[in-house]
């Protein structure tokens, strides 16, 4: 079976599930009559929905060898996923979100490269998995938009000040920068920050029985399937490796000391009480960067120019550059971009953090010397020249940025579930009936 995880862009798991959405589905199932499930705000949850994201969790909790949890817990927390998945949606359709052709072929490709299979073998694996290859770049575009939708609307919520970063580079861990990297697990028993003070202690005890079951010997993974509400619930609540410097706070400090098989107490936060599983532990790595030397052209869709027109303005410019033109007038002349253009498109050298993921994607993707395709970015449409690459050791100045990027991703897991409460709290749902009804 393809590893169709591979696609993601750059976030650690954005909707939980939407990755499961590419296990093997049997097609010779009956498929009822369709109806509504749910209404949310101007979009509808429908049975078939619910159903077929059924099975596809439950075919990869089975590959994973997890038992399954009671079906109407598992149907409740799919309705919720789906739920808060189109609340998503619809904000982006809202903003103006889209992803392009060339967007998904890079997601497929990377599949490819990832799986170590051509175009042939990727096909008829697909076609073994019982997935069409229209489905599969309609669920890329739907994680893409939910990934783009998050990230603006989280990040607008962050603020990292000057001193914040200054504190943090005088902190222990910022003196140890080489910080070590663990695979967690974690669960989470949410709380509103409304809630009152007997549902908050009903919630903590709930926390401490789940720790208490994990110590003499319960499934982690299978407890975090069942009782968790966090994102990656249905993936066995795993977070993956993550460096202390990058998780929230409450996190790092909780888990510095703790080795491989330890479990923290409950972690109080404003999103409810966090319980975390050290699967592994290992050193930090040297801190040598590779840095690219970058100068690009932007061209920003408009009420005159249409994202298409934008696309293929560029793709002409691109084109011209190839023939002869030199890149730095072609900049000067077109380029949006205020800040560049007068330096004939010149970004100088990358840093970590320092453009937006697609960009850095591309620059990373683009040899030295070449002029990338057309890619968009939430900026508008691009194509980038790397001039120059570089192995360079941690300055000052890489620190501080780096320490920027590194307490804005701490706080972004936290503000997400915040986030996320907030919309699905403001919006208007209504669940149609019981979604055990639903059943195939």
């Amino acid at each position: 079976m393809i590893n169709y995880n591979t696609f993601k862009t750059g976030l650690k798991s954005l909707t939980a599930g939407a990755a499961l959405a590419f296990c093997s589905l049997s097609h010779s199932q009956t498929v009822p009559l369709d109806k509504v499930i749910a209404v949310v705000d101007n979009d509808v949850v429908m049975a078939s929905e619910l159903n077929q994201r059924m099975r596809m969790v439950v075919s990869q909790l089975r590959a994973n060898q997890t038992q399954l949890p009671p079906e109407d817990i598992l149907r409740s927390q799919i309705t919720e996923q789906l739920i808060t998945e189109s609340l998503q949606l619809q904000m982006g359709q809202r903003a103006g979100v889209q992803v392009d052709e060339a967007q998904i072929d890079a997601a497929i490709n990377r599949m490819k490269q990832a799986n170590n299979i051509g175009d042939a073998e990727f096909e008829r694996q697909l076609a073994a998995d019982g997935i069409s290859i229209n489905s599969l770049r309609e669920q890329i575009r739907r994680d893409m938009i939910i990934e783009q939708v998050q990230r603006g609307s989280v990040n607008r919520r962050i603020r990292i000040t000057e001193q914040e970063v200054e504190n943090f580079l005088k902190s222990k861990q910022g003196r140890f920068w080489a910080s070590p990297d663990f695979n967690l697990g974690h669960i989470l028993i949410a709380v509103s920050s409304s809630s009152d003070s007997e549902t908050i202690k009903a919630a903590e005890e709930k926390a401490n029985n789940l720790r208490a079951q994990i110590l003499n010997g319960a499934n982690f993974r299978e407890l975090a399937v069942t009782e968790s509400q966090g994102q990656n619930a249905l993936k066995g609540g795993d977070l993956g490796w993550r460096k202390t410097s990058e998780m929230p706070e409450l996190f790092a400090e909780n888990i510095e000391g703790l080795e491989k098989g330890d479990v923290t107490p409950p972690l109080r936060s404003g999103a409810g009480f966090h319980i975390l599983k050290i699967y592994d532990k290992r050193g930090a790595q040297e801190q040598v960067i590779e840095q690219s030397k970058v100068r690009h052209i932007l061209i920003k869709p408009s009420a005159i120019l249409t994202d298409e027109q934008a696309r293929q303005k560029l793709a002409d410019i691109r084109q011209q550059i190839l023939d002869g033109a030199d890149f730095a007038e072609m900049a000067r002349t077109n380029s949006e971009d205020v800040g560049s253009m007068l330096s004939g498109g010149d970004l100088g050298w990358s840093l970590p953090g320092k453009f937006v993921p697609e960009f850095e994607r591309t620059i990373n993707s683009t040899p030295v010397g070449d002029i990338s395709q057309p890619f968009r970015s939430q900026f508008g449409w691009h194509i980038l020249q790397v001039e120059e690459r570089r192995q360079q050791d941690m300055s000052e100045t890489v620190r501080t940025n780096q320490a920027m990027n590194l307490l804005r991703s701490r706080r972004f897991e936290e503000e997400r579930i915040n986030w996320l409460q907030e919309i699905r709290d403001e919006a208007y749902v209504e669940i149609k009936n019981d979604p055990a009804d639903s059943a195939p």
